[in-house]
């Protein structure tokens, strides 16, 4: 019985050494600095972002009025489904039916909200996840001129890029300012309509000031949701994501024009905006145009929508690894000078044609005048298709 005591007592004796020298070595540990904090706080804000479209959303681009263009996401993650959906299809066969049954009824009737300025919530555009996002790349918003809240506005966002993240945490967060620097104006940034038709998702998209890409939807903010409204649309859409890349700067907006049109309809105001590092966030396989493949990603925008892209950017655990997070890469977002629209219910074609070079000319010098100040040289170009 000595012998199993004596025993016993060097078994916890030993294993309170254990226990005491492994908290001895935790709290010799170097603990994270609040430079480590703030940087695994930017990398999940920017996480929580793509696996919130990735899960939730349909990615997608899509032409806008008339040729307007505009999008929010871009589609090489659409198959991974829109989760929603699927979630309240699975509570239609649980004892939870009532869930999905009220729901439904519910978009039923808020079924054209999205096309009436949607429902705003100031909390979520103000949540503090979106400083981190902002800071991860990091994006800022510049002022060149100031935009009177007794106007409406189309503000031209370019270019595409894969994310259009600096459309998104400018129009849609705000994180970078615009209320401060533009007050009494009010943004709302354009996406596909299909999105607002997934359960949930077109809730999270109308809080943030989302809107459909449409004719109707525009036209509303335009006319009948008051003065103050500034209708951001990613022009370029679908067909610009495919020539995205560092070091190349080509826009498609020689025949992109419903949105000149829709800006004389109803008098609003065209402001050209330009997001330098945009391009510079992923690396894509760009297919040369003449080749089998670029040819299948043309139809296939054709047909459904969007393109389909090839691209990678970082991993989680590192950025020397790959995956589907944005590097971290400075994106500047310059508004410049509004092109003061005439309202013409009905214009002809060469007033719209003459309106149209003039947003051009504008972006042409805005691009020219900022171009050197964040990171571009100065022999880049600007091209236009």
């Amino acid at each position: 019985m000595k012998t199993i005591i004596a025993a016993c007592a060097q078994n916890l004796s030993g294993s309170r050494a254990s226990v005491q020298t492994a908290l001895r070595t935790l709290l010799a540990a170097p603990w994270p600095s609040q430079r480590d904090i703030r940087s695994w706080l930017q990398l999940l804000s920017v996480l929580q972002w793509v696996l919130s479209f990735l899960l939730l959303g349909e990615w997608g681009a899509a032409g806008g009025p008339g040729g307007a263009g505009g999008c929010l996401l871009t589609p090489s993650l659409a198959p991974a489904g829109p989760l929603s959906l699927l979630l309240l299809i699975y509570l239609v066969f649980t004892s939870f039916w009532p869930i999905s049954a009220l729901y439904l009824a519910w978009v039923i009737l808020d079924w054209d909200t999205p096309e009436k300025g949607g429902r705003r919530l100031a909390c979520l555009r103000r949540w503090p996840v979106w400083r981190h996002f902002r800071d991860y790349f990091p994006v800022k918003l510049v002022k060149t001129h100031d935009l009177s809240p007794s106007h409406n506005y189309i503000i031209g966002s370019h270019p595409h890029g894969i994310l259009c993240v600096g459309a998104f945490c400018n129009f849609v967060t705000g994180s970078t300012g615009f209320g401060e620097m533009f007050p009494g104006v009010r943004p709302f940034l354009t996406t596909l309509a299909g999105n607002f038709r997934l359960p949930l998702f077109r809730e999270y998209l109308m809080s943030g000031g989302l809107c459909p890409v449409t004719r109707r939807a525009i036209g509303y903010l335009l006319s009948k949701n008051g003065t103050g409204n500034a209708v951001a649309i990613v022009i370029g859409g679908a067909a610009e994501s495919l020539s995205c890349r560092p070091g190349v700067t080509t826009l498609i907006l020689k025949n992109r024009k419903g949105f000149v049109r829709m800006a004389l309809q109803h008098g609003a105001h065209l402001v050209p905006s330009f997001s330098f590092g945009e391009n510079d966030l992923f690396r894509q396989v760009v297919f040369e145009e003449g080749s089998w493949m670029r040819s299948i990603q043309q139809r296939f925008q054709k047909m459904m929508g969007f393109a389909p892209c090839f691209f990678y950017g970082r991993g989680l655990t590192s950025v020397r690894s790959r995956g589907f997070l944005p590097y971290s890469r400075p994106i500047t977002t310059v508004v410049g000078e509004p092109v003061t629209v005439p309202k013409i219910e009905d214009p002809s074609g060469e007033t719209v044609d003459m309106y149209h070079e003039m947003y051009v000319r504008s972006l042409l010098k805005l691009f020219e005048e900022n171009k050197t100040k964040y990171g571009m040289a100065e022999t880049d170009e600007l091209h236009i298709l």
